[in-house]
């Protein structure tokens, strides 16, 4: 240690000394305070930049070669080791800034693991998955709300720890372990939808980071794997249970609702002629999507693709169609609705409504049956795979079919519907329908 240039006695209060150098670079400096207590310092210049560190409060009362500072403070020879291990820091960093860079390095270091554990916090599996439902939503998907209740019961809810685990730390084997509990309480159709929907929210943020019109927040997720595609569904629980309504259990039906007054039985009215359409489409037609000058209404269809938009569906609207909207009484933004257009009706009013009606003469009567049993009709009056897949909207495949121009077929459309109206009112043998 370089000899110490003034006795720590004489001091003047309130004024830095200078006490010695310090190796590599830098001194030793002192400052009595006030209270007669003397902080040291190291003192240091890079350019024209200087800077005093404060090492900590000499303690006179320290052994003289003691190297570490001990409860009360700094002996000389422990505040210079100290100095020197900062002087050395500087010294070898001085081509890159020195310590001011490094501080700087440091300060930023600091900054990005608070923001990485922030980040992180948010980027559990129980985030991406109600991230992907709020996609869903924002692209107008009617199934991000029953992917939402599945999340939050069976993931959520049953699974906390692997819920709130980095989503990209989670394994296949963990999905296997989610899945099975739901195997195992007999819900296999669940687990499947379950399956289906992760490994969907899993893809959106894989391709995010290619894919533009994807959210940039799915990128935070660092998503590298996609851990549900390697798990396997339950094809068992994958059959269908649709259950159709037979030909004459449907025109029992259209019989309770053809003739009955008010919004509510056009409602059903309108549902069964379109072709059963799927009612949570249906519900939310907006009346400037109608146009009954050129005789069709176009639906939103979202379901499809893991983050596609909605697809327009055009339906034809046949003479017994149109009159059961305009029985509707559409007036403002929704067809459907009891709040003069304002809000749609809800899909499971509409549900409630034909099951009410239909239950006393129907054994086991759900309004899903409808649609199903829509189609076993049409397909019993030869009326053509294809045209019934573009009536229903589904069974639509292929690059040219997911493309179509949806008022190519309204023609097949309106044939299709004319020939339900026939079958549902037992017109002419030929098919069809009388007034359409």
């Amino acid at each position: 240690m370089s000899k110490i240039s003034t006795p720590l006695r004489d001091l003047a209060t309130g004024k830095f000394h200078t006490l010695c150098k310090v190796a590599p670079t830098g001194s030793l400096q002192a400052r009595r305070q006030r209270d007669g207590s003397i902080l040291l310092f190291w003192r240091y210049s890079h350019g024209s930049h200087s800077e005093r560190v404060a090492i900590g409060v000499y303690d006179s009362t320290a052994p003289t070669k003691k190297l570490e500072p001990g409860p009360t403070g700094f002996s000389l020879a422990a505040a210079v080791r100290h100095a020197e291990s900062l002087a050395l820091e500087h010294y070898n960093a001085r081509d890159d800034g020195g310590r001011p860079a490094l501080l700087r390095r440091q300060r930023e270091a600091k900054e990005n693991a608070a923001k990485e554990e922030a980040l992180a916090a948010t980027a559990t599996l129980g985030h991406l998955l109600l991230e992907y439902c709020d996609h869903l939503k924002r692209l107008g998907r009617q199934s991000h709300g029953n992917a939402r209740s599945i999340f939050q019961l069976h993931v959520i809810g049953a699974f906390p720890e692997i819920a709130a685990r980095p989503a990209k730390q989670v394994t296949t084997e963990d999905f296997v372990a989610i899945i099975r509990r739901l195997d195992g309480a007999g819900k296999g159709r669940t687990g499947n939808k379950l399956r289906s929907f992760a490994r969907s929210a899993y893809q959106v943020a894989l391709a995010s980071k290619t894919k533009a019109s994807i959210p940039a927040r799915f990128q935070d997720f660092g998503i590298q794997v996609n851990p549900v595609a390697a798990t396997q569904p339950d094809q068992s629980s994958n059959r269908a249970d649709k259950n159709p309504l037979s030909v004459e259990e449907l025109r029992t039906y259209w019989r309770l609702i053809r003739d009955l007054q008010g919004p509510s039985a056009a409602w059903l009215r309108f549902h069964l002629l379109s072709g059963g359409q799927r009612i949570e489409q249906l519900v939310r037609l907006r009346n400037a999507d109608v146009h009954m000058d050129e005789n069709y209404f176009i639906l939103q269809d979202g379901k499809g693709r893991p983050g596609a938009g909605a697809r327009e569906h055009w339906v034809p609207l046949t003479k017994p169609l149109a009159r059961a909207l305009r029985e509707c009484n559409p007036i403002g933004e929704f067809a459907l609705s009891t709040t003069k257009g304002a809000k749609p009706i809800a899909g499971t009013t509409l549900s409630k409504l034909a099951r009410e009606i239909a239950s006393p003469h129907i054994v086991d009567f759900t309004a899903k049956r409808i649609r199903s049993g829509v189609e076993t009709a049409l397909a019993a009056a030869r009326v053509s795979l294809e045209a019934r897949g573009h009536l229903q909207s589904h069974g639509i495949s292929g690059v040219q079919a997911r493309h179509y121009d949806g008022h190519d077929y309204l023609d097949a459309k309106r044939e299709a519907l004319n020939q339900l109206f026939a079958v549902l009112d037992q017109t002419t043998p030929s098919g069809r329908a009388k007034n359409s």
